[in-house]
């Protein structure tokens, strides 16, 4: 008789080799970080545990960010991996409170690759600089092996201009802060589902993909007080209030019957089994404003098409430390802690 091994999908912590859930944004990400990263690079930049790094050249303060984008399938509805690559760099500089201005780009090619899809890619990334106001000035090219690429692998890094007059890091959020979200979720990570897996919805989901500057822009010039920003890519809202409750040190309590979603999205989350908080998103953020604050925060943010969508969805607690909850729409609660595997690989 054949023995029989019960076999737990949950990735092991503990694993001795690089897994896709190390890329996830959830415990293993964070665990890589902490165990790798962190203790052979260490310093106050990189402490700050933000989307960029903040650094002071002179009487200037400039936002440093540098992103890597290995999406599957290069082209999806809404965008491609170029306009991701540029919109995706932008948004972490702007989570800084920076204005974007420049941009580098590396590009890694397989050989075999179609020279039509390499200029798409690179022509949606002219577009897409063009449209958040910056320049790409330097880049690198390699190519490797075919069956070693994938297509493309893109690695683009921002330079941007700090226009925040406090600092916007996970360190200045406050208990008494409101959390807002600046619109519906989940549609980049079921939009690339889609594509992968030949899903056909009635209503069609395209990526939400957005450069995200112009409504930091308006919080900043009404002098909305803003602590904290963070856009919701890998790991979705869940993972991104995980690690800014952590950072900090609160708790962060979410109301779910708040929190808006496409009916398309959750119709398609129920059927596939993913939960939409933890789904990437790539045209929105949330932001940590005064409670005192929210109302007219909301009001700017409804000024910008990006967020004309945004929402209160929580609120910032001294409570637990690192603890984030959701209140149901049946009035229970439940954590919401990182997810330990991956949910969905490959999404930017």
């Amino acid at each position: 008789m054949k023995e029989f091994n019960l076999v737990c999908p949950v990735p092991r912590e503990d694993d001795a080799r690089v897994l896709l859930a190390h890329g996830g944004g959830g415990k293993l990400t964070e665990r890589l970080i902490e165990s790798v990263f962190l203790p052979a690079f260490r310093n106050e930049a990189l402490a700050a545990r933000h989307d960029g790094a903040v650094l002071e050249i002179g009487s200037q303060r400039l936002a440093f960010t540098t992103d890597s984008y290995v999406v599957r399938p290069l082209v999806f509805p809404g965008g491609n991996i170029g306009d991701l690559a540029v919109f995706g760099t932008v948004n972490d500089l702007a989570m800084c409170g920076a204005r974007p201005l420049y941009l580098s780009a590396g590009f890694i090619l397989e050989e075999g690759l179609e020279m039509a899809t390499l200029r798409l890619v690179v022509e949606s990334m002219r577009a897409a600089a063009a449209r958040a106001g910056v320049t790409l000035v330097t880049g690198d090219t390699k190519v490797v092996d075919k069956g070693k690429g994938d297509g493309i692998f893109l690695n683009t890094s921002g330079i941007g201009v700090v226009e925040a007059p406090t600092p916007i890091t996970p360190a200045s959020v406050t208990p008494g802060d409101t959390v807002i979200i600046s619109g519906d979720l989940g549609r980049h990570g079921v939009a690339i589902l889609s594509v992968r897996e030949g899903l056909l919805f009635d209503s069609p989901i395209t990526s939400d993909a957005a450069p995200l500057w112009e409504p930091v822009e308006a919080l900043i010039k009404a002098g909305i007080p803003v602590h904290c920003l963070r856009d919701l890519t890998r790991g979705g809202l869940a993972s991104a209030m995980n690690e800014i409750a952590k950072t900090r040190g609160v708790e962060i309590r979410l109301d779910e019957a708040a929190i808006p979603l496409e009916e398309a999205v959750k119709g398609a989350c129920e059927i596939l089994g993913l939960d939409p908080l933890y789904v990437a998103n790539e045209g929105r953020f949330a932001a940590f404003v005064p409670s005192a604050e929210a109302g007219r925060a909301l009001e700017v943010l409804h000024t910008c098409e990006v967020s004309r969508g945004a929402v209160l969805a929580g609120e910032v607690v001294a409570g637990v430390a690192g603890l984030v909850t959701l209140r149901s729409r049946i009035g229970g609660t439940r954590v919401l802690d990182m997810l330990s595997g991956e949910q969905l690989p490959r999404i930017c």
